[in-house]
């Protein structure tokens, strides 16, 4: 569970309750259904609209992706990685086959599998940059559906404010309905602006966030594989690897193999 979405979500939400509540004003005066629909369905209709129907059904499950956290462990990777070029400098790399079954990342298993079938390293790194290039399509589309909500959203909150003017503009020779109608038409921008900002443009900044972390661990992958079918000194992986890491990473990596970090 990736707790810095829950509490910022809850945060956003509670500092606007609180804005609310100490300027004392009435918080039945910021409910109104129609303009619940008008904001929300009408960013989800039109973000559904404008992507692929494979992608755009399983809006809901993007969103809630958000609230997990992935599993990234670069250094466990690293330890991973080198022991299986330390395996085949010493037995050959027809010996990693046995650990394959051990490999949860199909993007690794699928490469270290390409080694041991004798691949072309030129081919091999062709055809796993490709994946790549699938991963990131698909991190990114994610991504761009929050960014679509957070476009819509706002922009369904001023439809909504426009439909209210309209009413109220219907009935404008009563002065005593102008107050009332004009705050409920103000409600619908008022809920685009928290969706928007509260929650749609944080989870794709998320997204694309994270999306970063991934494809930095598959190129991580790729370069030691790469590294253990060139037969390189697994001390020279170790290096090349740690070069992904961050300063933390790499402290806490060394710190697992008792060594102080450089």
């Amino acid at each position: 569970m990736d707790i810095s979405t829950i509490l910022g979500v809850l945060m956003a939400f509670g500092m606007i309750f609180f804005g609310i509540f100490i300027g004392k004003s009435a918080p039945s005066a910021f409910l109104d259904l129609p303009s619940v629909f008008i904001t929300i369905g009408g960013a989800f209709a039109s973000t559904i609209a404008s992507h692929p129907k494979e992608r755009s059904f399983r809006i809901l499950g993007v969103i809630m992706s958000t609230f997990k956290e992935p599993k990234i462990d670069n250094i466990g990777l690293v330890r991973t990685l080198v022991s299986f070029s330390e395996k085949a400098r010493r037995e050959g790399l027809l010996s990693l086959e046995e650990n394959l079954n051990e490999i949860e990342d199909p993007f690794m298993k699928k490469a270290l599998q390409l080694v041991i079938d004798g691949t072309d390293p030129e081919l091999l790194k062709s055809m796993m940059e490709a994946e790549m290039d699938l991963i990131e399509e698909d991190l990114m589309a994610n991504k761009a559906m929050m960014d679509s909500a957070g476009a819509f959203a706002p922009a369904y909150g001023m439809i909504g404010t426009l439909i209210g003017l309209i009413g109220m503009l219907r009935t404008l020779n009563n002065p005593e309905t102008i107050g009332p109608n004009m705050s409920v038409a103000l409600v619908t921008t008022f809920y685009g602006s928290i969706l928007s900002n509260a929650v749609f443009l944080p989870m794709g900044e998320k997204l694309g966030r994270r999306a970063i972390k991934i494809l930095r661990q598959k190129q991580m992958i790729l370069e030691g594989v790469l590294s253990i079918q060139a037969g390189e000194n697994p001390r020279v992986l170790e290096e090349k690897l740690k070069s992904f890491l961050t300063n933390e990473e790499k402290a806490a990596y060394e710190a697992s193999l008792g060594r102080e970090a450089a």
